[in-house]
């Protein structure tokens, strides 16, 4: 499937420029600046949705004993002396 868009001129030039500078395409630009949006927004909706359906939460002390940390360790998170 493809897309047409059309950019603003400047957008476009500079586009252009650095597609040119490193032997790239603009097409291959304008994925990758498609794909990081997208997962910068589905990041987002996944947050959203943890705020208004939060699952099961657990204590500090309860992550420290199913990843059985050792004192050592827990001390480097804040929760030994």
């Amino acid at each position: 499937m493809s897309l047409s868009i059309r950019l603003p001129k400047e957008i476009d030039k500079r586009l252009s420029q650095l597609a040119k500078r490193t032997h790239r395409t603009k097409t291959f630009y304008a994925c990758e600046a498609i794909l990081n949006y997208l997962e910068d927004l589905e990041d987002t909706y996944d947050a959203l949705k943890a705020l208004k359906e939060p699952g099961e939460t657990y204590t500090i002390t309860e992550v420290a004993r199913d990843l059985q940390l050792t004192a050592e360790e827990e001390k480097e998170i804040g929760m030994g002396d």
